[in-house]
């Protein structure tokens, strides 16, 4: 089946980004001309994709009136682009009722997915070029949930959902085990689930049978765990870039590497970085 829909979790409280967020949702922080969470649905509709589910909760209203038609009189060419994004893409809301982790967010898509494979795309995560459309890639090949890794340092494992796995080909891996957040001594590798998932449906039982785990919330990582002894999983080791807008110091290193390479400010913005240097 084709992947044609993608959910889009963004109901967490982005506590990492305080005072930045304490009225505003983390995905609306500015990453040189755009919110996080626009350059996560142009990913998704850059990757073919026409229908998004994003899932809210409390204070994120921002997010849905962001997603509305310009009512702007003089709309500037951002703004164009992404209204004509909003003419050929279907965008729906749902709200997390409260907060109970990641897997539970996801719980929210079962009846918009109607038992179909999709796109899962985290909505404070950054990729070039689009991880979302080479997941795709993988998915049409092995026909089965793929989530797309990266490498970490050691030190950093216990931040992030681990795979043990075994090459299958080039940056193709066949998942033996997950866990979520490791100690150093107990990690099985040092790749890390960096945000991009294509998931089977069944992924949503799943999701039901999981009791909660590390900070007492349902984590995605321990359903996939269980999906994991009901199909072959597949991990894609995601080579480009990919920032981490939960976190201050990923937020202003994308920032300055977005604007160095910008058409409109990138030169001021490497001879302001070159006087800085002197």
């Amino acid at each position: 089946m084709k992947v044609e829909k993608a959910v889009i979790p963004a109901a967490g409280y982005g506590t990492r980004m305080l005072p930045i967020t304490k009225a505003q949702p983390k995905e609306m922080v500015p990453v040189v001309h755009k919110p996080v969470i626009q350059y996560v649905v142009e990913e998704a509709y850059n990757s073919g994709i026409r229908d998004v589910l994003i899932i809210t909760g409390k204070g994120k209203r921002a997010i849905e009136d962001h997603f509305d038609r310009s009512d702007v009189p003089k709309p500037n060419h951002y703004v164009t682009e992404l209204d004509k994004i909003l003419e050929e893409i279907d965008i729906f809301f749902v709200r997390q009722k409260e907060q109970k982790g990641l897997g539970d967010a996801v719980r929210y898509a079962e009846s918009f997915i109607d038992d179909e494979p999709f796109a899962l795309l985290l909505g404070d995560t950054i990729t070039f070029p689009p991880c979302t459309k080479e997941l795709i890639q993988v998915y049409r090949r092995y026909k089965t949930s793929v989530v797309a890794v990266e490498e970490v340092p050691l030190e950093k494992v216990s931040l992030y959902g681990i795979v043990a796995c075994k090459e299958v080909e080039e940056s193709v891996y066949l998942i033996e085990d997950l866990i979520e957040k490791p100690n150093v001594d107990e990690t099985p590798s040092n790749l890390a689930i960096l945000g991009r998932y294509i998931l089977t449906p069944e992924i949503f039982e799943c999701i039901k049978e999981t009791k909660p785990g590390k900070g007492n919330e349902i984590q995605l990582t321990d359903a996939m765990k269980i999906l994991n002894t009901r199909e072959r999983m597949y991990a894609y080791l995601f080579e480009g870039k990919r920032y981490d807008i939960g976190n201050k110091l990923d937020w202003l290193k994308a920032n300055i590497e977005l604007a160095i390479g910008d058409e409109e400010i990138g030169e001021t913005m490497r001879e302001f970085i070159r006087l800085l240097e002197v």
